[in-house]
This record gives C-alpha cells, structure tokens and sequence, in this order.
C-alpha cells in the first residue's frame, strides 16, 4: 500500500513538474499522433490561441511543426521574418543578448531564416533558424542585400575591422589604453585597424584628420562625435550597419544605437580611412 501511495505521489509530482515545464516553455514541437487538443490539454493553452498565434487556418498540424504556446514567445516571434545572410562569423545564442550561451557558428555569408525578433535595451536581436537549430543573434550583423557596393578587396578589409571589433566588446574602458587589458576610442579603433592590416593615427583628432567624409556610411567607416568630454572632436567609433556603431564608450566596448539620445546629440560626421 506505501508503495502505491508512493508511486502516486511521485507520478504526481512529475505530472506537475511536467506542467510546469510546459508552461513556461515559449513553443512546442509537435509529435506524432499529437493534435491541437492534445497540445492544448498539455500546455494549458486553448486551441483557439493555438491557432491565433500560430496563424493556423485549420486544425492540421504536422509532426516537428513548432507551435508557439504563449503570448511572450508571439511578442519575440511577431516583427521581422525572411531570409538574410551573415555579414561576419556569427554565433548564434540560445537567447537574445551576449550572456547566453552559443548554440552553433554561422559562418560569413551563410543563408539564415529570421523568424522573429525581439528588442534587448537598445539592441535589437532576431530569432533564427540555421544549421537545423534555432537561436537569436543580433541584427547588425545579418543584412538582406549585398553589404555595400564597395569593390571586393574594400569589402574584405571592412569585413575584417568588424570582425576584429565586434571580438572586443566587453573590454573595460580605460583612458588612454590601447591594448585588450583597457581601451579608450581612439585605442580601440586603432587596434581593430591594426589587427585587420592598416596603421591608423592613435588618436581621435589623427584620425579624424586623416580619413576623408562620406555622405552615404558603409560598415567599417568611422564614426565622429563632438563635445563630449572637450569641446570639438573627441569620440570616435566604427560604424556597423543598420544605424549601429561599435566603441570604446562608458564602462566598456560595446555596440550602441545612433538613435540614442546621448549619441545622436553629439553625432558630427562619418568618414572613411
């Protein structure tokens, strides 16, 4: 008899454990011989939201569909959909922001499937599939057309300053450094050049004093900033893409919107080296 009790106790636990799971998990992945009634029954979710957010005309549902079962996962799915392609070497995340852990690498150019996106702070990230997996990754670095219409050896190099920058967020700031131990943005703009093959002047004003403007930005063009701690010159970053640009900024390198107050308040131009 105690050992129906407890074969009870533990099937309920785990029924419960199970419900639980499922409740909080964001999609299902449909099985064999499953319905939307049996999803229903086990994510506690109507068949009518089913449908509704999963845009199903009808009850028929394949075997490894993914269904979304809950509202939070159809606000990071709803937005952006379609093919893109890298622009670099991206990893792929299990969720939307750096902390997460990487799911699989797609490489430079490799088709990927966005099927959702979601808003982290001030970046933006898109929900993906590739490789056979799904994962998040962040808008910069996808692109639906060519990268730019530079010729072929412009593109490379841009492609190896991003690629060189985008490996240093996170580095502290400091002022005056120039190495992976501190940076500030001269230094750290500098060290990307240097790292892809080109000696740039160290700092802000030689930099903004040897490259030349442009109206249209492409990736990999520098970005200049007025006022911010001295009067004229003195911020510079490596434009991205997408109204995103990469530096040495606040309390570390990190990639920040154009659109953000602070920035856009002090943007002066963009130019190119």
């Amino acid at each position: 008899m105690k050992k129906v009790a407890l074969s009870v106790l533990l099937a309920g636990s785990l029924a419960f454990g199970l419900a639980a799971n499922d409740a909080e998990a964001s999609t299902h992945k449909v099985k064999q011989g499953e319905s939307l009634w049996t999803i229903s029954q086990s994510t506690n979710v109507s068949v009518a939201n089913l449908k509704k957010w999963n845009n199903l005309k009808s009850d028929q549902i394949k075997p490894n569909q993914v269904l979304v079962t809950s509202k939070k996962s159809t606000s990071a799915s709803a937005g952006k959909t379609g093919t893109y392609k890298t622009k670099h070497n991206v990893n792929i995340r299990s969720g939307a922001g750096t902390n997460h852990k990487i799911v699989t690498l797609a490489k430079k150019g490799t088709s990927v499937k966005v099927i959702g996106e979601k808003k982290v702070g001030k970046e933006v990230w898109y929900k993906v599939s590739v490789n056979g997996k799904n994962g998040w990754a962040l808008s910069t670095l996808l692109t639906k057309g060519t990268v730019s219409k530079q010729s072929s050896s412009n593109v490379a190099f841009a492609d190896k300053v991003i690629d060189q920058a985008m490996s240093l967020r996170g580095i502290p700031y400091r002022f005056g450094g120039t190495t992976v131990n501190g940076f500030d943005c001269s230094g750290f703009v500098q060290y990307a050049f240097k790292k892809s093959g080109k000696l740039v002047p160290r700092d802000t004003l030689g930099q903004f004093a040897a490259s030349k403007k442009v109206a249209s930005p492409k990736p990999g063009d520098l970005v200049f900033f007025q006022n911010t701690y001295r009067k004229g010159i003195s911020h510079v970053g490596i434009y991205l893409g997408n109204n995103k640009f990469i530096h040495a900024g606040g309390k570390k390198s990190q990639v920040t919107s154009l659109s953000d107050r602070y920035w856009k308040s002090k943007f002066h131009s963009f130019k190119r080296l």
